[in-house]
């Protein structure tokens, strides 16, 4: 798509959204799979399904209602993607990441990505929560390629830190506080919707990924090419391909999820407590 015109749909995607919704977020959050319940307690919410925001494209995976939920959360303004968009629904990558340039020319700082993953670290079991200290983006696409924006951001911008290390330290200090323990991983994130066989995660492993989705990287990257802070929390829903002796299903993904979406909202609720302080 041409680059003047993807821009003006951003403005105008930002424009409807401000209609509705006062004052610019603190921060952004997106839920992934089996984590929409974080979304229910967000205080005195204002609801956008997607279908109403013009070139906003509509969440079609289960588990993800596909509605923007603006309010506050533990104090802090907040605006919470109700589930995201992946490149295996038929999304382009500037689609899929076309709410993150909204919210960086909305001005919102700071991005909170969570996922549903599985785990390549025969260390990690089904339910443990791995913050993101980085990623390896195999899906063979870039969210970037194309002609670019300066004013969103550098034509090269530098990945050294992509998830940041101040906001990596809140989130383990929020665990803490709270009695949960966390790992600290590394996601590759692949294009989907297949699960992976088991080849590719004996790959993944010798790369020196800790985890497996199909979503994240590419907003990851159009974040930091526009100046957000980023952090990301990611739930091991199940073992990948190959490390035990069943075959994978997104049923036990989403069950798993559940299981996890209050120790995960605790943290987030937590987290932007500790990320309101320190402002």
């Amino acid at each position: 798509m041409d680059m003047k015109e993807y821009a003006r749909q951003v403005t105008e995607a930002l424009e409807a959204i401000e209609a509705r919704v006062s004052g610019v977020p603190r921060a952004a959050l997106i839920l992934g799979s089996g984590l929409g319940m974080l979304a229910e307690a967000v205080e005195d919410p204002v609801v956008i399904p997607y279908a109403e925001i013009p070139h906003w494209k509509t969440s079609t995976a289960p588990g993800h209602a596909g509605r923007l939920v603006c309010g506050t959360l533990s104090g802090v303004p907040v605006v919470v993607m109700q589930g995201r968009l992946h490149c295996y629904e038929g999304y382009t990558p500037q689609e899929t990441t076309f709410p993150i340039r909204v919210f960086g020319q909305w001005g919102v700082k700071t991005l909170l990505v969570t996922n549903a993953s599985g785990g390549i670290n025969y260390e990690y079991a089904n339910g443990d929560v791995a913050l993101i200290t980085d990623h390896i983006n195999l899906t063979g696409m870039n969210p970037l390629r194309g002609a670019n924006n300066p004013e969103w951001g550098a034509r090269f911008p530098d990945m050294s830190e992509p998830y940041s290390r101040r906001l990596v330290a809140l989130l383990e200090e929020s665990a803490q506080s709270l009695g949960l323990l966390t790992r600290r991983g590394v996601y590759i994130g692949l294009a989907g919707p297949s699960y992976e066989t088991p080849a590719e995660i004996r790959m993944a492993r010798a790369m020196g990924a800790d985890l497996v989705g199909m979503s994240t990287v590419h907003e990851v990257i159009v974040a930091n090419h526009m100046g957000m802070e980023v952090c990301g929390v990611s739930c091991v829903a199940n073992l990948a391909a190959g490390m035990r002796p069943v075959k994978l299903s997104e049923e036990e993904v989403l069950s798993e999820m559940g299981r996890a979406a209050a120790r995960i909202s605790a943290l987030v609720g937590k987290f932007l407590e500790l990320l309101g302080r320190a402002d």
